[in-house]
């Protein structure tokens, strides 16, 4: 009896499902909504081709790559319409910057990154989901050493972009 390709995908799906919702909401500027129904659009990819997947490379990099494909069609389309939601920041004055927790960082973090470039989002997140260089560089297509340098450019440019927010 053949078997179903449901047991492999479960398996695929929980063990990619948190790497592909942090992408999306780095590539959506942190909008849960939208993250989340990118990353059930990415899901139903993989299962429509599973049978397809021919194992030149690494379930991981094959759905990095879905991904970052099933994103960048996503703002594509959006921003012909011109009506790409940004996530605003919610106003935090009550609490005192000494009080912050890390978690209360991270939408501001989100919102940074969507305003780097569409390759420098998707080296970024993959540094998130701590990729090696290696790994990065099998999917964007440059040299690991490339990669040192570009990851060292990127988190100069968030601080930056952190920092001017601040200031706003």
């Amino acid at each position: 009896m053949i078997k179903s390709k449901n047991e492999p995908f479960e398996t695929v799906y929980h063990k990619h499902h948190s790497m592909v919702l942090q992408m999306c909401l780095g590539f959506v500027k942190g909008d849960k909504d939208i993250a989340n129904d990118l990353s059930q659009e990415i899901f139903i990819s993989v299962w429509d081709n599973l049978d397809k997947f021919r194992g030149s490379s690494s379930y991981k990099t094959w759905i990095y790559r879905i991904t970052v494909n099933t994103c960048l069609q996503y703002i594509k389309k959006d921003k012909k319409k011109n009506t790409f939601p940004i996530s605003e920041i919610e106003n935090k004055t009550a609490i005192e910057e000494t009080e912050r927790t890390k978690d209360d960082y991270v939408p501001e973090l989100y919102k940074a990154i969507g305003q780097l470039k569409k390759l420098d989002r998707l080296i970024i997140m993959m540094v998130l989901e701590n990729q090696d260089y290696d790994s990065i560089s099998e999917v964007i297509g440059i040299k690991p050493t490339n990669v040192r340098v570009k990851i060292h450019r990127i988190k100069k440019r968030l601080e930056t972009i952190l920092k001017n927010n601040k200031n706003e």
